[in-house]
């Protein structure tokens, strides 16, 4: 059985860690509202892009543009993996990494594009090539979404990889985030949403085909920048919850070392009256 001693220090110890779990929570919570309020300003860019983009693919018929072609046949496929940079956020890394080795396992001929240190720590480990990595925090995330986005273009352009696969994590809500496997590259125009309701007329200048043209890179772009950002939030909930649930198990923890210790002080104090009570009585005999 543990000392009195052994346990206070147990205790002590604790009350440190549910300090620092409380202080990270709340960063967690400040950050998350930041990473939130980014996101929403980028929405709007982002739906703009995307009807664009849904209006070209309506108007012209051929385009003669890579993303619209299918890839090498027999080249690897290129999946870019998108995780934090830093850990203690339950298991939101390493569901991200479940999935891209999971993807890698059912397409045997895979490369990586390593975006965050938890993916580049865990491409490390794989077989497959990794052809690139970053981290996802470091610089500004805009101009880390255009270096990897002329990266993987210029490895589908000349046929390194046959397509684009993006694994990241996809934020539910603050209680939920699921990693997601999408396939960004060649664009297929049967899977683009299109938005309910009349169309208007739209007129493109010098052609459809130009703007399109110029507009696939910039899509590529952010929808890998816009992938950052959600990472960004989603990995700020899940420490968030992560770190409300280590308070609150220290505060369990707390408890049953207080009582401990104080079943094991009493228990010491009957201990010590009772070999006063028998030296007395030995005395008096």
């Amino acid at each position: 059985m543990p000392s009195v001693r052994d346990l206070r220090d147990r205790i002590k110890s604790l009350k440190n860690t549910q300090q620092i779990t409380k202080a990270m929570k709340q960063v967690a919570a400040a950050k998350i509202r930041r990473a939130e309020i980014v996101q929403k300003q980028a929405r709007p860019y982002a739906e703009a892009v995307g009807a664009m983009l849904r209006d070209l693919m309506a108007a012209v018929g051929t385009v003669d543009h890579p993303f619209m072609k299918p890839g090498t046949e027999g080249s690897p496929k290129g999946v870019i993996l998108m995780t934090a940079d830093k850990g203690l956020a339950g298991a939101f890394n390493s569901n991200v990494i479940r999935q891209a080795e999971l993807f890698a396992r059912a397409n045997a001929n895979v490369v990586f594009y390593a975006v965050g240190n938890k993916a580049r720590n865990a491409t490390k480990r794989m077989a497959a090539e990794t052809k690139y990595s970053s981290s996802l925090s470091t610089g500004e995330k805009l101009a880390i979404a255009r270096e990897v986005a002329a990266k993987v273009t210029d490895d589908f352009a000349t046929g390194a990889i046959s397509e684009i696969v993006l694994v990241s994590s996809k934020m539910i809500s603050v209680m939920v985030q699921r990693p997601e496997t999408r396939l960004l590259v060649p664009i297929v125009a049967e899977k683009l949403e299109v938005a309910a309701g009349p169309r208007t007329a739209v007129e493109f200048a010098p052609s459809p085909e130009a703007v399109l043209t110029r507009l696939l890179p910039k899509y590529l772009e952010f929808t890998i920048f816009s992938a950052m950002l959600e990472t960004d939030a989603a990995f700020y909930a899940a420490q968030l919850i992560a770190m409300s649930n280590a308070t609150d198990n220290a505060g369990k923890l707390l408890d049953e070392l207080t009582l401990a210790m104080n079943k094991a002080r009493q228990a010491s104090i009957t201990k010590e009256m009772l070999e006063i009570v028998g030296g007395a009585e030995a005395q008096s005999g």
